[in-house]
């Protein structure tokens, strides 16, 4: 049987549908890029979902989502010191500390497993987190 025939890209062409739209929103974040021309978020999607699509026979039945936002954020992690500045309302943090924000506030992803995809100690991603979630805050206030 083929994992990429017919019914398997139509799977996936499904889940991009329903997925492409906030999947783009968290690069658009982590790029820190307008989202009027989020050149550098558009292609780190691409690549994800790319990614994804090639292991497709194994992440369908799981979450694809979670999967393909991994490889977004690993694409990211990898390629991150090239994203700096740009006019979003992450502009002005790190792109660890963007990558930090991003999993544990927008996205919602526990501390254990963002530590884990990360490769960091807990202690360390709480701190990334605060530290970034004090800059958002201040940058409100002024």
């Amino acid at each position: 049987m083929d994992d990429h025939g017919p019914g398997a890209y139509a799977e996936f062409e499904a889940f991009v549908a329903g997925a492409a739209g906030r999947l783009l929103h968290v690069a658009v974040l982590l790029t820190a890029e307008p989202e009027t021309g989020p050149a550098a978020a558009r292609r780190l999607l691409t690549d994800a979902l790319a990614r994804t699509y090639a292991s497709w026979h194994r992440v369908r039945g799981d979450d694809p989502y979670d999967h393909t936002r991994q490889e977004l954020c690993a694409a990211f992690a990898r390629t991150g010191r090239h994203h700096h500045g740009g006019t979003g309302p992450l502009a002005r943090l790190g792109p660890l500390e963007r990558l930090v924000l991003v999993l544990r506030v927008y996205e919602g992803v526990a501390e254990e497993v963002t530590a884990a995809q990360l490769g960091l100690p807990v202690e360390r991603v709480r701190v990334l987190c605060n530290r970034a979630v004090a800059e958002v805050r201040s940058q409100e206030a002024a």
